[in-house]
């Protein structure tokens, strides 16, 4: 088997990538190397998924949001299949450079949708994100929920790319799955995310800022449980049997809620970095910011039915490994 993974640098990409790796695919992976967050990170990532797999791993630098480009650069890929799990990232960031998104997100997926079509892939799973939620009240959140109303540009994209893999499974026939991911975190993850920032401030003394008056709550999830769920759905891709699919769709297309399937208080997770730190926070109490939701709480029920998913990893156990990784990659001491 041969996988086409784009974002190979990013978090999740890194860890699928070296997933489907260890059980012996081979991987070609691309991503644009963009300034979001460290580049030095991202550069640590595929160093590392070429230290431990060699030759089986290939990475090709490039944005796929350039049409001519990306068909150059997947011209001589071998893979069939396609994981797309890049994408301009950060609720926040979409705030104060739209024009980001609907490059990358809305142009960046339709481009992957063609390459995947001329390519008559076997499957295309790719990401989606529990922000299509918005403004949803009713807790859990399930994929059979009405998603119309996103309360950022974000989740906007991720929605409209929702559309268009739907249109491209009535048309074409092309199998696909999106992941709703539910705040993912773990080793190798990313500085921009609350767990990242928490950490580094507590470790250095300095404090930490807590939106939403703290009285917020999200389902955190692993990164090795959700590694697990992408690798479930590439090795089952929807039948087209004109049968209804989690999500609605009656064509070769289904929609997954990926997440621990529990609902923490955000002050809890703060309480385990402290214990894994060593140290307590000091603690700005900020109000709600723009784009944010409140709550976030995953139904999981239909990926558990369909494809086994049974995410196994608490935060009391995922939070200090995440802590104790952290130390280790910037050298500091326990």
């Amino acid at each position: 088997m041969s996988i086409l993974v784009t974002g190979v640098a990013g978090f999740i990409g890194f860890h699928v990538a070296n997933r489907l790796l260890e059980r012996g695919a081979t991987v070609a992976g691309i991503d644009n190397l963009n300034d979001y967050y460290s580049v030095a990170l991202k550069r640590a990532r595929l160093e590392e998924l070429r230290r431990r797999h060699g030759e089986a791993f290939r990475f090709v630098e490039v944005d796929f949001a350039d049409e001519a480009a990306l068909d150059r650069a997947t011209q001589g890929l071998p893979f069939d299949s396609v994981v797309h799990l890049g994408a301009q990232a950060g609720v926040r960031y979409s705030i104060e450079n739209p024009r980001a998104y609907g490059r990358s997100n809305i142009a960046g997926h339709l481009n992957m949708l063609e390459v995947a079509r001329a390519r008559e892939a076997r499957h295309f799973v790719y990401a989606s994100s529990s922000s299509v939620y918005g403004g949803n009240e009713r807790l859990p959140f399930r994929v059979e929920d009405r998603v119309d109303h996103p309360l950022s540009l974000y989740a906007a994209t991720k929605k409209a790319d929702e559309l268009m893999s739907e249109t491209y499974a009535h048309l074409y026939r092309m199998p696909q799955t999106g992941l709703r991911f539910f705040t993912v975190y773990g080793p190798w993850g990313r500085p921009d995310m609350a767990m990242w920032l928490f950490t580094k401030a507590i470790l250095e003394g300095r404090p930490i800022d807590v939106y939403g008056e703290g009285d917020m709550r999200r389902d955190f999830t692993y990164i090795d449980d959700i590694a697990a769920g992408v690798l479930a759905a590439l090795d089952n891709p929807p039948p087209d049997d004109g049968e209804p699919k989690a999500g609605g769709s009656k064509g070769p297309h289904r929609l997954y809620n990926i997440g621990n399937n529990r609902s923490e208080e955000l002050l809890r997770m703060i309480a385990l970095i402290e214990e894994a730190c060593g140290r307590k926070a000091e603690r700005n109490i900020l109000p709600m910011q723009p784009g944010d939701v409140r709550d976030t709480y995953a139904d999981i029920s239909a990926i558990q039915r369909d494809l086994g998913f049974s995410p196994s990893t608490t935060i009391d156990e995922g939070i200090p490994r995440f802590v104790a990784w952290y130390r280790d990659y910037h050298g500091l001491p326990d």
